[in-house]
């Protein structure tokens, strides 16, 4: 029995419209079930590590600042991650992000805020799959099959939908941009939908996002012309490539360009630590959901959850493909090919390429296109022809998948024998069904288990990332956190905290006083501690300040140190109002006198006296209105005007002098006095100052912040769009001399004389 009929077409496997319309339904349908099982087994599984701390409180910061007539930028008092345009992450040039992060401030759960955004790009994800695996012929049953498992694959379940949302974004739209490449290139659609999808994959802010949507618009130019012999097709997707990327390059040249002040600095050459990278030896265990992985990650040498699983049904499945016929569809498939055997050389290693590490981040790519090609030759290829061959075929694949799952677990090993036996069964029921009925009820079969699947694997293992524990709601975040009013610098280390889940209502957790990760972005709190992939290097080693605000015990003594050329601290030159100490890392810091201007103040709360000590300067808060102007040096300064891009200052200096504000020395900042350019500096390479000519009197010092290759940016988005258009009137051109050619054609078989009034019209 042929489970695909030999005289197998696009336009037959493709089906009806309903029928495309009803198996993309099923794969939506299956991913919210998968979620709210999921959800039954852990809340908050969507909402932990990188999600809660980082990800969720930026949406809701950059919300506000939308919110209040703003375009993101800088924010001052969070210094060194205070740059979002060089964060990258925010998605500031993301029209789809930035709809999330100006919505966000309204949603109080944030749970459920964070459930809801990754339910919805799952959904997205899983019609992108659907989608490619129709476009290279695949039947919508099993297209649905493909699509529905994506969200679903052992890497994007346990650390992108739990952590890493960002990468979850980019691998959907990459989905949706490929299927829609395949369709422009075949003629069925226009440049418009592949741009989108290929801009927000970029503009996402996710560098190996950007690098798949590069890697995917190569492999499908090259597959095209392979499958169509001939350069047009290519072309037309290589342009629309270079266009999204032109206007892409917005997102991630700032951050390029700041590079030689930041964490990034040092990222060159290439080395491997074998950290987050994933041995070809782990593809034998992609069908056993109950496999452990020898891949390293935080979790120890072994990540003791099923990242590398892809679909129970995977690797058995090729047993059942007619592989002398597979050869006649090798051209069509030649751009799945391509990025399985880049996605597989890539995740192998490396463990760091300069600024792009940790190659395991791509393995998702693998579990899809290992998806779209198995279902989609299954589809095609699928036979039941000699059977007990083939089931032996099967039944030798499935034990050998059980032993390598017990050579990475084998504590778990009676696991992997089950779950061995009960992909024998429900693979029998599979067959029964195919050879019964039709391979539609064996796709809807291998639907139905997917949900269950996930919700046991999340039931049975631990992602690889720590949970804070941070609160689910704005509401609860803000009633128990004392209400500080202006710039607080918190010294402590997360370490030192101890959170689980039996001390969620525990007054002992560090969220009743003590900030790290973002999470004083949601309680709309000014916090120099804050969450970023960045940092500035010469600020990060003055305090010791640490990717999620933590920071070093010395910390506390090099910030009340006087900076020699003002004679102010470093305290004084951040502005800061007040000092909040971790009790855990500074047992005593009471006992001893205060720095000169500061004092000990007891804290608002008896959870937060539990847990720290605070500083506050004697004089209370620094004035608002007052600029960022916190030294001079043989010169005087009164502020006009203040705001975190700009700052107008009257300025004199008789015999020449200097002015300090309170503000990191970015690249991109710009002077005048006067309206002629004068040189920025970084005072110890942290601190924005300007040197004032002899003779100053009363002129206007301005300063400016751009961040660096915006102009660049904004000429290549002029360009990418004008290259848009292009494509766009090329296609139209095309479309109207295929209708032309078309009605000709028509008109050729119901009159003999229209082929010399068709010649005519065209000559006029």
């Amino acid at each position: 029995m042929i489970l695909s009929r030999t005289e197998h077409t696009h336009s037959s496997a493709l089906g009806s419209r309903k029928e495309r319309l009803a198996w993309g339904a099923a794969a939506a349908v299956v991913v919210v079930v998968g979620y709210l099982l999921v959800l039954t087994v852990d809340p908050r599984f969507f909402y932990i590590d990188d999600t809660e701390s980082g990800a969720v409180p930026n949406w809701l910061q950059l919300g506000r600042i939308m919110r209040e007539g703003q375009f993101p930028s800088l924010v001052l008092d969070q210094w060194m991650s205070g740059n979002y345009p060089v964060e990258g992450q925010g998605g500031l040039w993301n029209p789809v992000q930035m709809a999330i992060n100006y919505i966000s401030p309204s949603i109080d759960n944030l749970t459920l805020l964070a459930t809801a955004v990754k339910l919805g790009f799952s959904i997205v994800l899983a019609w992108g799959v659907y989608r490619v695996a129709l476009a290279y012929g695949s039947r919508p049953s099993w297209a649905a099959v493909a699509g529905a498992s994506a969200p679903f694959v052992g890497f994007t379940m346990f650390f992108e939908n739990t952590s890493w949302i960002t990468a979850l974004i980019g691998t959907a739209w990459i989905m949706n941009a490929w299927a829609s490449s395949v369709s422009y290139a075949r003629g069925r659609s226009g440049p418009l939908l592949p741009f989108a999808f290929l801009y927000l994959a970029i503009s996402v802010g996710y560098v190996h996002a950007a690098v798949m949507a590069g890697v995917m618009i190569g492999s499908v130019a090259i597959g095209e012309r392979v499958f169509q012999r001939q350069w047009r097709p290519a072309l037309r997707v290589a342009a629309v490539g270079i266009a999204a990327a032109a206007c892409g390059l917005i997102t991630f040249l700032p951050g390029v360009l700041t590079s030689s002040v930041t964490w990034r600095s040092g990222e060159e050459g290439t080395f491997n630590d074998n950290f987050l990278t994933a041995p070809w030896s782990e593809t034998l265990t992609a069908s056993i959901p109950t496999a452990v992985t020898s891949i390293e990650s935080w979790s120890g040498e072994t990540t003791a959850s099923p990242v590398t699983y892809i679909a129970w049904f995977l690797v058995p499945a090729l047993a059942f493909i007619a592989w002398r016929r597979v050869p006649e569809a090798l051209r069509e498939l030649t751009a799945p090919l391509i990025l399985l055997v880049f996605a597989l050389v890539f995740t192998a290693g490396p463990s760091d390429i300069g600024p792009i590490r940790w190659p395991a981040r791509i393995l998702p790519f693998v579990a899809i296109t290992a998806l779209i090609l198995v279902t989609t030759l299954v589809s095609r290829y699928g036979t039941l022809e000699r059977f007990r061959p083939r089931l032996l075929a099967a039944s030798l694949l499935t034990v050998i998948l059980v032993l390598r799952a017990g050579s990475s677990g084998p504590e778990l090993f009676g696991r992997h024998v089950v779950a061995g036996i009960l992909i024998a069964v429900f693979g029998a029921l599979a067959l029964f069904l195919a050879h019964r009925f039709s391979t539609r009820a064996t796709a809807a079969l291998l639907l139905v288990t997917i949900a269950p699947i996930a919700m046991y694997q999340v039931a049975s293992y631990d992602p690889p990332f720590d949970k804070w524990w941070l609160p689910t709601t704005q509401s609860e975040a803000k009633a128990q956190f004392p209400h500080w009013e202006g710039a607080t610098l918190q010294l402590g280390n997360r370490a030192l905290t101890e959170v689980s889940a039996d001390s969620a209502d525990d007054p002992q957790l560090p969220w009743h006083s003590q900030v790290y990760g973002n999470s004083a972005k949601v309680l709309g709190l000014d916090y120099v501690n804050a969450y970023t992939p960045v940092g500035y290097l010469d600020f990060s080693n003055l305090l010791c300040l640490q990717h999620e605000g933590s920071s070093c015990p010395d910390a506390f003594r090099r910030l009340f140190q006087t900076e020699i050329f003002t004679g102010k601290t470093y305290a004084d030159l951040m502005r800061l109002d007040r000092v909040v100490l971790q009790k855990n890392q500074y047992p005593l810091a009471n006992a001893q006198p205060a720095p000169p201007g500061w004092t000990w103040v007891r804290p608002p709360t008896a959870d937060s006296e539990r847990q720290i000590y605070v500083l506050e300067r004697v004089d209370g808060l620094i004035p608002d209105d007052i600029g960022r102007v916190v030294a001079t040096v043989d010169a005087t300064a009164a502020s006009q005007s203040s705001t975190a891009d700009s700052e107008k200052v009257t300025v004199s200096s008789p015999t020449g002098g200097s002015v300090v504000f309170a503000r990191l020395a970015w690249p991109g900042y710009s002077a005048t006095l006067n309206g002629e350019p004068l040189q920025t500096k970084g005072l110890g390479d942290i601190f924005l100052y300007v040197d004032l000519p002899p003779g100053t009197d009363n002129a206007e010092l301005e300063i400016s912040f751009r961040p660096p290759g915006q102009r660049l940016g904004l000429v290549g988005i002029a360009g990418g769009l004008l290259m848009l258009a292009v494509l766009v009137g090329v296609d139209v051109r095309r479309r109207r001399s295929e209708r032309a050619s078309t009605t000709l054609s028509i008109e050729d078989i119901t009159d003999p004389d229209a082929t010399e009034r068709g010649s005519s019209a065209l000559s006029r």
